[in-house]
């Protein structure tokens, strides 16, 4: 599998719009650009890329946790998601490698 994407996104809001507006969510690498992307999801799903949004989560501010053991801070993970607009009549089947 490529290193860039992940794995994909499917949730309820993600498989709405990759049904009615044609964009699918992956889960990417948090150092990749957005035309690094769009060439991974060409080359692994053969599609054509029309626009790439990028969005950042995690890493911020850590969460205070009061346990039996005392007081534990803890950081939520990093990761990174891109939400890819294919071109209009082209379409990317998840499922198959479920």
């Amino acid at each position: 599998m490529n290193t860039i994407i992940k794995k994909p996104l499917i949730t309820e809001k993600a498989t709405m719009d990759s049904e009615m507006n044609n964009r699918f969510t992956f889960v990417v690498d948090h150092r990749s650009n957005k035309i690094e992307i769009k060439k991974a999801v060409e080359n692994m799903y053969g599609v054509t890329v029309e626009a790439v949004r990028t969005m950042n989560y995690g890493g911020g501010k850590p969460s205070v946790k009061f346990t039996n053991k005392g007081i534990v801070e803890q950081r939520s993970s990093r990761y990174k998601k891109a939400v890819v607009t294919v071109a209009e009549g082209e379409t990317i089947d998840l499922f198959t490698n479920v």
